[in-house]
């Protein structure tokens, strides 16, 4: 039986002092990886350092004051893919698609659809039950565990990227995914896990006409998409614990800093509010994802237990955003949404793939730190 505090805490998630998931590898874990990928270091040696790296920034997490604790992502190369590409059926493919804003660099594979789609082991799970041992110790956090939504066995590569000898109807391979999820979620919830965060861009990424045109171009009308993923999110979510709680982050692109879609959220924002999650994250640190004012949906639906967590926080440049300036932004969107169900955190994570982003490890802990600050000042 949980303790009352752990129990109260749960129920809470998302908390108004939240954060996305990834944070930056260390210097020597980083390093340590590279001479794996070389072959000069074995697997044992790697998850050692992993585990002393993750088991570091747990503390850290709680030193700030952060109720939701991850393992930074520390065990993957990319947020997505590690998981996507151990998915029956799954292929990792160059990317043709719709590219991050800069020239001549490394661009992330695309996961690419070459048999039916399955999840015939648990994925991940040992990774949580890692992290859960270690944030039983330290009463009052949560451990939070982040996958890619289903809809990233689509958007990228859409059905271009979907074999038709596979799937020579698309509503079977949607089953599948939907199929395939359900299990994982099994899997995960039977490592312990009750919060859960379905990370998505394709919400985000659908609101840029330049996107909607890579749809068309593969075969997609961009039109109906966000129903398409909502409603698939829901069936993958059908089987969840009852007290597992789950939120969807979505977000412009964030590798090495640099960014993909930009555009307001009116195009999907009914869309992804009708998926059966507990909370939103929400990407509003710039004007690439216009006003708050799609956010009188969520009100109007009168969807009161519902929380949108506003992702204010930038974590693609090291300057710190002033206490003043947050709170303000906090105001205005409570025009829009009750105040009470509103969050803070960053827009994205520190590191959506091993390269990390453009600011230093003290600039993401005092970023994370001004959240709290700011949540504890705002909500109490």
């Amino acid at each position: 039986m949980p303790e009352p505090e752990t129990a109260l805490e749960t129920a809470a998630a998302p908390f108004r002092a939240d954060h996305v998931g990834s944070l930056l590898r260390p210097a020597a874990l980083a390093a340590l990886r590279v001479k794996f990928k070389a072959g000069a270091a074995d697997t044992s040696t790697l998850v050692a350092a992993e585990d002393e790296a993750i088991a570091q920034a747990v503390q850290q997490q709680r030193d700030v004051g952060l109720k939701s604790i991850t393992d930074g992502e520390f065990r993957r190369d990319w947020w997505h893919l590690d998981f996507l590409g151990q998915l029956d059926g799954v292929t990792l493919a160059s990317n043709e698609g719709p590219k991050f804003r800069i020239a001549g660099q490394e661009q992330p594979p695309i996961a690419t659809v070459t048999g039916r789609i399955g999840c015939s082991r648990p994925l991940m799970a040992d990774h949580f039950a890692y992290l859960k041992s270690l944030t039983d110790k330290t009463p009052g956090v949560m451990p939070k565990m982040t996958i890619p939504s289903p809809s990233m066995l689509h958007l990228r590569g859409g059905r271009a990227a979907i074999s038709a000898e596979a799937y020579p109807d698309l509503d079977a391979f949607w089953d599948d995914v939907a199929s395939a999820y359900r299990r994982a979620i099994a899997h995960l919830a039977a490592a312990g896990c009750q919060y859960l965060q379905l990370d998505d861009v394709a919400f985000a990424y659908l609101c840029d006409p330049k996107v909607q045109a890579t749809c068309r171009a593969n075969g997609d009308d961009p039109t109906t998409l966000p129903r398409t993923y909502a409603r698939v999110i829901n069936a993958a979510l059908a089987e969840r614990p009852a007290g597992m709680r789950v939120t969807i982050h979505t977000c412009r692109g964030n590798f090495k800093s640099a960014w993909v879609a930009e555009g307001g959220y009116e195009p999907v924002v009914e869309a992804m509010f009708s998926t059966d999650v507990d909370g939103w994250f929400m990407e509003f640190d710039n004007a690439r994802a216009g006003g708050f004012e799609p956010l009188a949906v969520l009100r109007d639906a009168g969807a009161a237990a519902k929380k949108v967590v506003l992702g204010l926080v930038t974590t693609k440049l090291g300057e710190l955003e002033s206490k003043d300036d947050l709170k303000r932004r906090i105001d205005e969107a409570s025009r829009f949404v009750p105040l009470a169900q509103l969050c803070l955190s960053p827009q994205c994570g520190f590191s959506s793939t091993h390269h990390g982003n453009a600011l230093s490890q003290d600039d993401q802990w005092r970023k994370l730190e001004r959240v709290v600050e700011v949540a504890n000042e705002v909500w109490g």
